[in-house]
């Protein structure tokens, strides 16, 4: 019988080039050819965010268009709790991943829609441009990376110091020096704005507007009230036929002010001059009444110090 040798080598597993290492991770890969998704290395690499938001991210770029990626879908989808999923779709806000925007539809319905970027710092042609992500503290120096040159990683261009301008790569003319942009000057409230906006819960009870409403909702009436539209008017237009369900009635009076602006009304033509007859006066000759610009004779007599006066 045989003894075992447990140091023998053991035999190497077939189907691996003779150049892979001997211990990580080894790729095992197989072309796709359909339901695939296409993830940067810029987000599964990230140094800043965490496993999960990672994962949530990649997961979002593989849902279609119109899928529901609220907090309670994901709690549903996935084991973790409401409060690593929140904390998840907060880091991925804060680098640029994913943004929420509170947006107003033709209807007048404010929705709240969430838009997923692959790249942040590349907006897609026709989409909404992404926030700028968040700035990460800067690392401190070390030793260079080795795998720097080797990866072929460009370094990008030069910071250029404050109060400096940006170089003008070679070949291309300068930009021409841009004109100072002078600062709006607001222009100035109706003064009947803001107590228009106050009194409209005369109308309806729901109408009771905040301080801070009446002063965003201002410029708009004060828009109206300029254009010659009668306040008494303007109350009415919009405070008659509301919903029977308002969770905002601010949003309510800002979409009214917006889409039912009244046009200027046109110039006044001018006036016509008037033509009056004129005055009467009493005859020297007379004594009988007769129309004339000023006191004399009347047309049957004649003038003074004729001989027919005499």
């Amino acid at each position: 019988m045989a003894l075992e040798h447990p140091s023998a080598p053991t035999r190497t597993s077939p189907g691996l080039h003779p150049g892979t290492p001997r211990s990580g991770v080894i790729h095992v890969n197989r072309r796709h050819a359909s339901h695939f998704t296409v993830v940067g290395n810029h987000l599964l690499q990230h140094r800043g965010l965490s496993a999960t938001a990672i994962g949530v991210a990649g997961y979002i770029q593989s849902l279609p268009e119109g899928a529901p990626i609220g907090i309670r879908a994901l709690v549903a989808r996935f084991p973790e709790g409401e409060m690593r999923i929140s904390a998840a779709l907060r880091e991925l806000e804060r680098h640029g991943y994913l943004e929420r925007r509170r947006e107003r539809l033709d209807t007048g319905r404010v929705v709240t829609r969430t838009y997923s970027y692959n790249q942040p710092n590349h907006p897609t042609p026709g989409a909404p441009p992404p926030p700028p992500p968040a700035r990460e503290p800067d690392p401190e120096p070390g030793p260079a990376d080795p795998r720097g040159a080797a990866e072929g990683a460009d370094p990008g261009p030069a910071p250029v110091p404050a109060g400096e301008p940006a170089p003008v790569p070679a070949g291309e003319p300068a930009p021409p020096p841009q004109a100072p942009v002078s600062e709006a000057v607001p222009r100035p409230l109706h003064p009947g704005a803001a107590g228009l906006l106050a009194g409209l819960r005369l109308h309806d009870p729901r109408l009771l507007l905040s301080e801070r409403d009446v002063q965003r909702l201002a410029p708009d009436v004060s828009a109206w009230l300029d254009r010659g539209a009668d306040p008494a008017a303007v109350g009415l237009t919009l405070s008659a036929n509301l919903p029977e369900r308002m969770r905002s009635p601010a949003s309510v009076l800002a979409y009214r002010l917006k889409a039912l602006l009244p046009p200027r009304l046109p110039a006044p033509p001018a006036p016509t001059p008037v033509s009056r007859p004129d005055p009467f006066q009493t005859c020297d000759g007379c004594d009988r009444a007769f129309r004339a610009p000023h006191p004399g004779r009347c047309r049957d007599c004649p003038p003074p110090g004729s001989r027919a006066a005499a």
